[in-house]
């Protein structure tokens, strides 16, 4: 088996039949590289940080990914133990609060004037996106660990047991269901859902991109990303994790133990493809696709055919989140805390600030050349390059 940054232990999951997911999580143990010890680098810009605040507890554990969602001028976030907030983007305030007692997994989402989280005991709430009063909450198979999203009044979510629920944004009403076979063995995670064109795109534990009609559920197109491979079923292990990324008439993708990939937006088609082992995920902008593999080595590639354009492996075993982009840089986070700024241009280190000492384990966030950052023990942060 090849060498792994992983600590595998499992749990099982509801589904059809028993299966387990595993999780990516570093400890201090013999098969388990240590983080790549950080040097001194000189700055080549300033990095201010607006305004920074505490979110509730945060969540500690690298198998919850409570990532922030931007929408217009409010960044909403989730906290494992159930609260969720709305915070005002230029000040850092509080535009308001609320408690769901229930233990989140997946979210927020924004879409149709709503808020939604999911949790881990196979609920989807919906809360208002201007006021944060629950509209409704509404029971699926197992557990939400995806943002779920609205949009064109139809809520989808996403559910650790291969499924996808379409559900009505006004009352959480089943309108659909579409079903995919769970592997026996999986990382523990899914890929959340992208509502675009009137269709639904995400990835499944068996490598498979697929988009459905988004009013009901009707398969358009499914598309083999990373065939599995191996004896093991942890060798064979080719989960879709990362959320899919559109630009322009693509849509970008990244599979653990297989391969990154451009896929034409109407059909399908496979664009090209590179052998890159990623679970964390990437970004794209205008010329380049920029993606961090299991390793923490982060990669930029032409987003037009795949060449190689650099890489970034002094972060390695670091357990970086995705890439995110703001201005003339790409931003990743780290199990320290810290935030690395990368030149777009060669990966070269532009800048490092520290959030707190707790990891950060969602990918940050972008709006207005701004990049916010939210850490394990529930700080939110937003900075700006100077």
């Amino acid at each position: 088996m090849r060498t792994l940054w992983l600590v595998l232990f499992a749990f099982a999951v509801n589904g059809c039949g028993m299966k387990e997911k595993v999780g990516n999580l570093f400890a201090d143990e013999d098969n388990a590289s240590p983080p790549t010890p950080l040097t001194e680098i000189t700055p080549t810009t300033r990095i201010e940080r607006m305004w920074s605040r505490g979110i509730g507890a945060g969540t500690d554990e690298l198998f919850v990914e409570l990532r922030p969602t931007i929408d217009g001028a409010t960044v909403y976030c989730a906290e494992r133990k159930g609260k969720v907030t709305a915070v005002d983007i230029e000040q850092g305030r509080t535009v308001w609060s609320t408690d769901t007692d229930a233990p989140l997994a997946g979210g927020p989402g924004v879409g149709d004037g709503l808020v939604l989280v999911g949790t881990s005991k196979g609920e989807v709430i919906a809360l208002d996106a201007a006021e944060g009063k629950e509209r409704w909450r509404a029971q699926v198979s197992s557990e939400v660990l995806a943002a779920p999203r609205s949009s064109d009044g139809i809520v989808v979510a996403r559910t650790g047991d291969g499924k996808l629920f379409g559900l009505r944004a006004a009352t959480g009403e089943r309108i659909w269901v579409y079903d995919r076979t769970v592997p026996v063995l999986s990382l523990r995670g899914t890929s959340p859902p992208v509502l675009v064109d009137d269709m639904v795109l995400t990835g499944f534990d068996n490598g498979r991109l697929v988009a459905l009609e988004l009013r009901t559920g009707r398969l358009l197109w499914e598309t083999q990303i990373a065939v599995p491979r191996g004896r093991s079923d942890l060798e064979r292990m080719v989960d879709i994790d990362a959320e899919p990324v559109v630009y322009g008439r693509s849509v970008y993708v990244a599979t653990f133990q297989g391969r990154v990939a451009s896929l034409a937006l109407a059909t399908g088609e496979i664009e090209w493809a590179r052998d890159i082992s990623s679970a964390a995920g990437l970004a794209v902008d205008v010329t380049r696709m920029y993606v961090t593999d299991e390793n923490g080595v982060i990669w930029a590639l032409d987003r037009r055919n795949g060449t190689s354009l650099w890489k970034q492996e002094n972060l390695k075993y670091r357990l970086l989140t995705a890439p995110a982009i703001v201005t003339d840089y790409v931003v990743v986070g780290d199990v320290e805390g810290y935030l690395h700024w990368l030149q777009e241009t060669d990966g070269d280190f532009a800048a490092r600030v520290r959030t707190d000492k707790s990891k950060i384990i969602a990918p940050p966030v972008v709006s207005d050349h701004r990049l916010i950052a939210y850490t394990s023990d529930g700080e939110l942060a937003a900075y700006k390059p100077y």
